[in-house]
């Protein structure tokens, strides 16, 4: 299989570091026991796979089995889908933090789980904003010394995260600040274009391909030539497409449907993901040799619970960019009591579900109740009944897409399906909900 070497990013010309804590392993039983990790930078995959930072050999360990992340003083372990699980201290888990001293069990290998002392170097960016984000927070710092490594380099970029918490904004960033910005960004949405429609999307077609082709058309890789090709949500790329893709990838060449001439093409690729590629890769959904070719530089940006210092600054930021500085709405936002409110919210849908919750205020002129997990809003009969009525709707339709969304794991496509609504509708619906 063939891979590419990834992309170490430097310390930021313009920056500094932080010292944070090395993540600690030593397998005490299996096939391994004895061997020890030590970390060189904030996260850690442990499997089989050669790429892993830490390399076992037991048969029943998964290629990405688990992933260590390390989140202000505590780590967070992630089971990547893994075929025989993950447990902490006993407990089967699919996702833990760790404050102290642990034992990991993955396949027939236990691990011991410490945090050492403050040795590993985060780069970390003086910058408090990269294109349209914005951040003072360490994570952020760190996020966009990344992202000022990416801009001044072709490589190819991976940006992983939980849907809302930006990789848009960031792909669009690192376009706006390299040496390509004279070119055009082109986007094709893998998740909201039909599969039998994204081939065509991205590679064009021949005059005559089929029935309706009746002038030949480039696809993206040919109109974004000289410039970025934004592959949004890759992870929802039809498995029958992907080699497809990862020719294209690997030569920088494209076939258009019904041709039969190569065409080179100058495009650098950024693609995102709200999966986590490596556990689609576990599960047989996303092809290993792809993921290498795109994930030569990754970045996650961070979600907004691990970045919350960023609120005050966000707020400011989106209500001026939105115009709504000044409307009572914002201002009743600012005060202690709104704020305390606002840093205790876990914001599942990130950034998108604070600009969508400040739009509101300020479409209200008042300060909006956060919807909290289950629990309907109340019922305020001093309010006009539309009002009342869309405040439940609103509730409603959250309740259902996170439930929909929850028991299809994620999948746009099958969760359509069963709500009896097409793709690019459902994406409509949960960009609204603050989800997508």
């Amino acid at each position: 299989m063939s891979r590419e070497t990834p992309f170490t990013a430097p310390l930021p010309i313009d920056g500094e570091h932080a010292l944070v804590r090395e993540i600690r392993l030593e397998v005490l039983e299996g096939v391994d026991a004895g061997a020890r990790f030590r970390s060189s930078r904030e996260r850690a995959v442990i499997g089989t796979h050669p790429s892993t930072d830490f390399v076992l050999r037991d048969p029943a360990v998964s290629r990405f089995h688990i992933e260590l992340e390390l989140l202000g003083g505590r780590v967070l372990v992630r089971d990547l889908d893994s075929k025989n699980g993950t447990t902490v201290d006993g407990v089967a888990v699919q996702g833990a933090y760790l404050q102290g001293p642990a034992r990991i069990a993955i396949g027939k290998t236990v691990l011991q789980f410490a945090l050492g002392e403050p040795k590993v170097r985060l780069a970390l960016s003086r910058r408090e904003r990269f294109g349209d984000l914005c951040g003072q927070s360490q994570a952020m710092r760190a996020c966009f010394a990344l992202l000022e490594s990416a801009a001044s380099s072709d490589v190819t970029v991976l940006l992983s995260g939980e849907t809302g918490a930006g990789k848009d904004v960031a792909a669009e960033a690192i376009h706006r600040e390299s040496a390509r910005a004279g070119g055009q960004f082109a986007v094709v949405d893998c998740g909201a274009v039909p599969a039998q429609l994204l081939e065509d999307e991205l590679f064009g077609h021949e005059r005559g391909a089929f029935t309706g082709a009746a002038a030949a058309r480039a696809g993206a890789f040919e109109s974004a030539a000289g410039g970025t090709l934004f592959l949004d949500e890759i992870g929802e790329l039809p498995l029958a497409l992907q080699p497809v893709l990862l020719r294209a990838v690997e030569s920088r060449k494209v076939r258009r449907i019904g041709g039969n001439q190569l065409l080179p093409v100058d495009v650098r690729i950024i693609a995102a993901s709200n999966r986590d590629l490596k556990a689609e890769v576990n599960a047989h959904r996303f092809r290993a040799d792809l993921y290498f070719r795109l994930a030569v530089l990754e970045i996650g940006i961070p979600p907004l619970r691990d970045r919350i210092d960023d609120l005050p600054l966000l707020i400011a930021e989106l209500l001026e960019r939105r115009g709504l500085a000044d409307s009572p709405g914002a201002r009743a936002l600012l005060q202690p009591d709104a704020m305390a409110e606002l840093r205790a919210h876990a914001w599942p849908g990130n950034v998108r579900e604070l600009a969508n919750y400040l739009e509101r205020c300020a479409a209200l002129e008042s300060r909006e109740p956060l919807e909290r997990g289950a629990a309907p809003p109340a019922l305020d009969t001093r309010q006009p009944i539309r009002d009342a009525r869309e405040r439940w709707v609103r509730w409603f339709e959250r309740q259902y897409l996170e439930r929909l969304l929850a028991e299809h794991g994620g999948n746009v496509t099958a969760a359509a399906r069963t709500a009896g609504v097409d793709r690019i509708h459902l994406h409509r619906l949960l960009s609204k909900a603050g989800l997508r």
